[in-house]
């Protein structure tokens, strides 16, 4: 009985605390079954159109004008920590969908908006999983793409260019209509932010990108919205697993409780450059020609008509 019980408690330990110093945080944490008594979620609210079923929690279904979203009620305390993000993007959509859907952490959690379903403004780290490329932002990544931003609740999120001006680092995501499981890893560790996805469902996070100089105080909470248009989607969250890391240099005692979110990577805020003229396109340019030509034709045939007419006047003059 008591070697049983050894066994169980070592078991128990190592579920909660790995090799590499990650301490497994319950009360961060979403793992199913999700539901407690009724439609609460023990740890987390949510709000909008967000559905709660056994295997998974719908922020937005595959309809227009949706709005969702799920928070922990508990801000995260500890520096370093590490969030896995199991979600799932679906829809019927073949060549157009959206919008996408943002993880957050952030001050002031619960606030709805037009980013992604959160508010604008924001004090924090907006982490963006964006599948539709809007036509005034011209750039040279495809979509869907996965870009941060760090605010410090002056700087506005422009929807027209995906968010370009304000990112902080980015990369492609082919994670929609995928039949495998699709992750991501956020880590902010010893003042870097770094991303890895797991889109594959290899058990292996390759890295987005990694970013040093990042600045986030304690005291934060992390959610996930999503939110839909014109274009939508299925926007789904199955699991959000938070450990807190013991980092391996020393400790910091610095108090950051009152420091405002900061990278040393971009100057911010950058400004806004609007995109240049597009050149005519060769569809534009034939159509134009086709109208130019009718045109002419038209006018044409009226001088004609014009002409005749004038000639008949002046022969009845004659008789």
């Amino acid at each position: 009985m008591l070697i049983d019980n050894i066994i169980y408690i070592i078991v128990f330990l190592c579920y909660f605390v790995n090799s590499e110093g990650e301490y497994f945080k319950r009360e961060h944490s979403l793992i199913k079954p999700y539901q407690g008594s009724g439609m609460v979620i023990p740890h987390w609210e949510f709000f909008g159109s967000t559905m709660v079923t056994q295997s998974y929690i719908r922020l937005t279904a595959d309809q227009q004008s949706r709005i969702g979203g799920l928070y922990n009620k508990n801000p995260i305390i500890f520096r370093n920590w590490a969030i896995q993000l199991h979600f799932k993007v679906t829809g019927k959509g073949k060549e157009l969908f959206g919008d996408g859907f943002a993880f957050w952490y952030v001050k002031d959690p619960l606030e709805a908006g037009p980013v992604f379903g959160s508010k604008d403004y924001f004090v924090g780290l907006g982490l963006f999983f964006d599948t539709y490329a809007n036509q005034n932002g011209a750039h040279s990544h495809g979509h869907p793409y996965i870009s941060a931003m760090i605010n410090n609740g002056t700087l506005h999120y422009d929807h027209d260019r995906d968010g370009t001006h304000t990112e902080l680092a980015g990369c492609e995501g082919k994670f929609r209509n995928v039949d495998h499981e699709t992750l991501v890893e956020i880590k902010y560790e010893n003042d870097v932010l770094s991303v890895g996805t797991d889109f594959e469902s290899r058990g292996v996070f390759k890295e987005c990108f990694n970013v040093k100089g990042v600045l986030l105080p304690p005291g934060y909470y992390i959610g996930v919205t999503a939110a839909t248009g014109e274009l939508t989607d299925n926007h789904d969250v199955i699991g959000i697993k938070t450990f807190q890391l013991t980092s391996s240099t020393p400790i910091d005692n610095e108090d950051r409780s009152h420091m405002l979110p900061s990278a040393s990577s971009f100057a911010a805020p950058r400004p806004r450059i609007d995109d240049k003229p597009q050149s005519m396109s060769n569809l534009k340019f034939f159509l134009l020609l086709i109208c130019a030509i009718i045109g002419i034709i038209f006018l044409v045939a009226i001088s004609i008509l014009v002409f005749q007419k004038h000639q008949e006047t002046s022969r009845k003059r004659f008789y």
